[in-house]
Order: structure tokens, then C-alpha cells, then sequence
């Protein structure tokens, strides 16, 4: 048998530990919510949950069917093992470093709901009154599964397992976390400025895309991508899958958001398809127009495009601008995918220009279109005579670039330093 050091050992020592600590944790009575619940509004919020959830296999099948045969299962893997990692540090402590009590603004109290204290007492969150605590911090839990999900696809094909284990905890704590109390959080910086992220622009896509752009930068290129290989799509019907499980649980990830079952949600809904629609046909006809013939693929990853890009701003703007929030966010990461393929950086799966740039895009237009017709809470933007909103999301959108990539770099350089980051050759 295999000698085990305390590197292999560690992971199982600290997992024993919380479970150990869990077992002391005080267990109060469910709340008793006498009556101020909306029963409408719980059930659509529990689908929605489970919905944001059937995105991360939807990911798994999305990356495995577009990355080399032999690295299908290795890619799948690491964008499902996300649901474990998150999940435990979520209930630990992690949604309280989000959504507990905050501290300058900046970050929540670890201590606040410490392995889920008090979330269950019947208290609802501040902003959505009419669901009990505990349904709220599972929905976000989704969110927070998915995120490092999304940088898989950048590193896919050279990252160590283990390495990306480690680097799924660093990210939700280090990276996600304070990202969600800013944009979230009613005592956050960047929502006391009124910058506004309707389901994620900043917090998911941007952070997920610069954590990608770390990534491929600090793990380096692959042999193939230096020999200038073009490896075909290992399955291609899974992209279709996945595609279609991406774009079925984007409706719980946008119109969930409304955290409710109300005329919001119904709008985030229509906004959400819309945009992928019409982002799905922009990027295939783009390419018809660069001289290539029309793919499901493409219109696969236009798809997906559209989904990030409206999602900031599912639920602040009309259902016509949603057209125009798809089209042109395609165009934009399809020209990017282009320059990046002529360029040294091996993101694999274009995770930044996709992703990254489709958060950005997304949340210079919601500076743009939206409009307090949609949503009273939120603003009038550029479009309607509001420069200075415009100017706050801007301002927004490049606070979360720069942290997100220079927190990811070093969580990169980091694990690179006591763990080998990148499989061996022989390997890839």
C-alpha cells in the first residue's frame, strides 16, 4: 500500500473535522412561519434552486463533448465535484462570509450564521421577504457550485485534480464570497453605489472569466496548442446537451432572481431567452459572414453567450433590448475568440473571452437599457438620460475585473507552490 503524507491526508482530515464540529452544532426547531410566507413564491423558488442545479451537469456535458476524447471524464469531473466543495463550505461558513453580517462592506462576518446558525429561525432575508432564510441560501448555494465550474474549461486538459480541488475552495472563499457581499449584500460597497447585477454578471461570469484568464496564464500552453493542433469536439450531441440543460436551468439562475413568482420573474424569463435566442443565430450568422458555414456549434456557444451576457441585467430591461444585448455580445466574444486563437494564451474552451468579456458586455448594458419600467428597485440607464448610472456599473464592472483576476492569479501562483498545478506531459 501507498504511503500517504500529510498533503494526501489533509482534505480527509479537515472534512472529518467539520463533520466532527457539525455533530456539536445546536439543532433549533424549523421556523414556525405564521403565515408570512408566500406558498407561490417558495415553490417557485425551490424549482428554481433545483434548476440553477441541473446547470453544473449541464457544464459537465457542455465542456466534455468540446475538449479532446481522452480528457472527456477529467473535464466533466471537475465541473461536477464543485457541488461537494461548495456545498460544505457553504453551510460552514461560506454563506455567511456572503450574506452575514458585514463588515465595512467589504465582507460578512464568518461568524454570523457559523455552520448555519440561525438561518432556519424564521427571519427571512431582507430582500426577499416572502421565502423562509434557509430557501435563499440554498438558491445562492447554486450559484456559488457553478462559479469555479466555469474556469474549468480554461485549464481543462492540464490541471491536476487535487489542484483544482484546492483551488474551488480558495476561489468561493477568497474570490466569490466578497464578490457576492458587495453586489448583493444591502450594506455591500458596489450596492450602495446602486451598481446593480440582477443574477450574477459580476459576481459568477466576470470572477468565473478572470479566474479563467489567471488560470491559462499561470498554467501555460499545451503542446498542442504550441504545435497549433486543432483537436474536433470529442462529442458533439453532448454539447447539444449540455447546451440545452444550460439554457433550461438559466431560466431558475435569471427569473429565480426575482425571488419570487411574480411579473419580474416572468420578465427575467422572457429576457433570458431572448437574448440567448438571438445570440445563438448572431454568432452562426457572424461566421457566415467570415466566410464559414453556418454550425450548431456556434450557435451552441452564441447561445450560452447571450445567457451571460443578459443575465446581469435579466431583470432591469425590456424584452426588445434583450435582442440587441444578445447580438451584440456575440459578435463581440466571437471577434475575441478570434484574436485570442491567434495569440500565445491557451484558454481552452474560451472561457474568458465567453464568459469573461460576455459578464462585461452584459453589464455595460444593463448601465445602457435598463429602465425602472421593468423594475421599480432598479435605475434608468444611459439609453434612457441616466449617464451617472452608466458611469457607477462601469466603475463596477472594473473593480470586479481587477480583483477577481489578481485574487485568482495569486491563488494560482499560490497552489502552483505547494502542489504541482499541472499534469506531466506523459499525462496530457
Amino acid at each position: 500500500m501507498k504511503k500517504i503524507g500529510t498533503k494526501e491526508a489533509l482534505p480527509f482530515l479537515l472534512l472529518a473535522a467539520i463533520a466532527v464540529a457539525a455533530i456539536f452544532v445546536p439543532v433549533l426547531p424549523n421556523f414556525d412561519d405564521g403565515g408570512k410566507y408566500n406558498g407561490a413564491d417558495i415553490s417557485w423558488i425551490i424549482v428554481a434552486t433545483a434548476l440553477v442545479f441541473l446547470m453544473t451537469p449541464g457544464l459537465a456535458f457542455f465542456y466534455g463533448g468540446m475538449v479532446h476524447r481522452k480528457n472527456v471524464i477529467s473535464t466533466m469531473i471537475k465541473s461536477v465535484v464543485a457541488a461537494g466543495v461548495v456545498s460544505v463550505v457553504w453551510v460552514t461558513f461560506g454563506y455567511s462570509l456572503a450574506f452575514g453580517d458585514s463588515i465595512g462592506g467589504f465582507i460578512g462576518n464568518p461568524f454570523t450564521h457559523l455552520f448555519y446558525k440561525g438561518v432556519n429561525s424564521g427571519e427571512p432575508w431582507s430582500l426577499a421577504p416572502t421565502i423562509p432564510k434557509t430557501l435563499f441560501s440554498i438558491f445562492q448555494l447554486m450559484f456559488a457550485i457553478i462559479t469555479p465550474g466555469l474556469v474549468v474549461g480554461a485549464v481543462a486538459e492540464r490541471i491536476r485534480f487535487t489542484s483544482y480541488i484546492l483551488f474551488t475552495l480558495l476561489f468561493s472563499i477568497l474570490v466569490y464570497a466578497p464578490l457576492a457581499h458587495w453586489s448583493w449584500h444591502p450594506d455591500g460597497f458596489l450596492f450602495k453605489w446602486g451598481a446593480l447585477d440582477f443574477a450574477g454578471g459580476t459576481v459568477v461570469h466576470i470572477s468565473a472569466g478572470c479566474a479563467a484568464l489567471a488560470g491559462a496564464m499561470v498554467l501555460k500552453r499545451r503542446q498542442v496548442h504550441i504545435d497549433k493542433e486543432e483537436i474536433p469536439p470529442a462529442n458533439v450531441p453532448y454539447v447539444l446537451i449540455g447546451t440545452g440543460l444550460l439554457w433550461f436551468g438559466w431560466f431558475g439562475f435569471n427569473a429565480g432572481s426575482a425571488l419570487g413568482a411574480n411579473a419580474l420573474a416572468v420578465s427575467a424569463f422572457a429576457t433570458t431567452n431572448t437574448a440567448a435566442a438571438a445570440a445563438g443565430l448572431s454568432w452562426m450568422f457572424f461566421d457566415v459572414l467570415k466566410g464559414k458555414k453556418p454550425s450548431v456549434m456556434g450557435f451552441c456557444i452564441g447561445a450560452v453567450v447571450g445567457l451571460v451576457a443578459i443575465t446581469p441585467g435579466a431583470g432591469f430591461v425590456g424584452i426588445p433590448q434583450s435582442i440587441f444585448i444578445g447580438v451584440i455580445a456575440a459578435i463581440i466574444s466571437n471577434v475575441a475568440v478570434y484574436y485570442k486563437s491567434k495569440s500565445k494564451l491557451d484558454d481552452t474552451l474560451d472561457v474568458f473571452p465567453c464568459h469573461g468579456l460576455g459578464g462585461m458586455v452584459g453589464m455595460l448594458l444593463t448601465g445602457i437599457f435598463a429602465t425602472k419600467a421593468v423594475n421599480g428597485a432598479g435605475n434608468d440607464g444611459l439609453f434612457y438620460g441616466n449617464g451617472a448610472f452608466f458611469i457607477t456599473q462601469l466603475k463596477a464592472m472594473a473593480i470586479a475585473v481587477g480583483y477577481s483576476f489578481v485574487v485568482s492569479y495569486a491563488i494560482f501562483k499560490f497552489i502552483n507552490f505547494i502542489l504541482p498545478l499541472r499534469v506531466s506531459s506523459e499525462v496530457i
